[in-house]
């Protein structure tokens, strides 16, 4: 017990001694997580609209102001002809083109059928979707509207039109706040990418220096030396995820409806998983540069097949089994359940469980692949 608390020991001065290591540590997650949790939205604003208005009614014009009135769209020009406009979108200056026809007001007094050509830039699957969405929805309620203003009156008699309100109740996120989404899969973001490199890399920086070979031929053992190795960054992960909680908390107001215990639990257990994937990684590689590359090819898969971004959901079924295999995904959906949901320990007993067998695996065979020279 004595050699490994020597070795933690070492551990952490060495780490503290490098002061160019230090920032990365402790300063530039947070800073990551600040400035990440404000630029990564699923929300799309500031649309760049533009029409063209063949009509020149009173339709017409409250149909635009439904627009204006947007928190989404941004009214950029008014078009003479949709020539213009489709040169203008194919210069990027418009997103979303509107073409009011002539007799648009006349056709729905007459309870005609009537078109309303929109044209929306789509390189962005995604945003477009979105896009087209709002756009419904404000076209639906202008209609909506109409029809109660024109059914008003019946044979000289008022009528009063009958409206169907619907009023959602939006649980676990009730101001639809995208923040309260992303902040915690971003925090597990952070602590994952942390662990992972500077374990990855830092026995790998023993054999660039000539000091592994010199730890080899002494009386340590495999187990003492690994865990003497690790345990520093499983403490800096949970360090992290402690002041992480207090940013998403004070700063995001992100609500902790669960046991914060079961978020640090569940934690030290997936630490122990990175951390292997980590030792495995530097006992295949030779250089720093080797493992830091290695590192970044598994966790760009790890984090795009982890529903941080994308939902599970919508990908496709071979997809989502492979999802079954990544770590990342049990821990994004542990700290979005028990912070978000409130959930217990038995709504999260399965993801605990598979993230248990992964550290026992995989720690077996970072060991068993770790050569010392006896």
């Amino acid at each position: 017990m004595k050699t490994i608390l020597f070795i933690i020991q070492k551990e952490f001065r060495q780490i503290f001694r490098n002061r160019g290591m230090l920032p990365i540590i402790f300063v530039l997650p947070l800073l990551q997580l600040l400035i990440l949790s404000n630029a990564a939205s699923f929300e799309v604003k500031n649309i760049k609209f533009s029409y063209v208005d063949h009509d020149h009614s009173t339709a017409s014009r409250e149909l635009i102001s439904k627009f204006a009135a947007s928190n989404y769209f941004k009214i950029i020009t008014k078009f003479e002809s949709k020539d213009m406009a489709n040169e203008a979108m194919q210069k990027g200056n418009v997103d979303v083109i509107l073409e009011i026809p002539n007799h648009f007001e006349r056709n729905i007094l007459k309870n005609k059928i009537t078109d309303l050509a929109v044209s929306i830039n789509a390189i962005d699957g995604a945003s477009a979707g979105i896009e087209n969405v709002y756009i419904s929805q404000i076209i639906t309620q202008f209609n909506q509207n109409l029809q109660s203003q024109f059914l008003s009156f019946n044979d000289g008699n008022r009528v009063v039109p009958q409206n169907i309100i619907t009023i959602p109740s939006f649980w676990y996120n009730n101001t639809l706040n995208y923040k309260t989404f992303m902040v915690p899969g971003i925090l597990v973001l952070l602590v994952t990418m942390l662990t992972l490199f500077l374990s990855s890399m830092n026995i790998v920086r023993e054999k660039e220096i000539g000091t592994l070979e010199q730890i080899n031929v002494t009386p340590i053992k495999k187990h003492q030396f690994i865990i003497g190795k690790l345990f520093p960054f499983w403490v800096l992960g949970l360090f992290i995820l402690s002041i992480g909680l207090t940013i998403a908390k004070l700063v995001f107001n992100i609500p902790i409806l669960g046991n914060i215990g079961l978020i640090y639990l569940f934690t030290s257990v997936y630490l122990f998983v990175i951390l292997g994937i980590g030792l495995i990684i530097s006992n295949f590689t030779e250089t720093q540069q080797q493992a830091m590359f290695i590192a970044w090819f598994f966790t760009v898969i790890f984090i795009l097949m982890s529903g941080l971004f994308t939902p599970i959901e919508s990908m496709p079924q071979w997809a989502q089994n492979i999802t079954l295999f990544n770590p990342i995904r049990y821990f994004v959906e542990i700290v979005r359940m028990v912070l978000l949901k409130g959930a217990t320990f038995s709504d999260i007993s399965f993801q605990f469980l598979v993230i248990g067998g992964y550290a026992v695996i995989l720690n077996g065979i970072a060991v068993w692949t770790y050569k010392k020279v006896s």
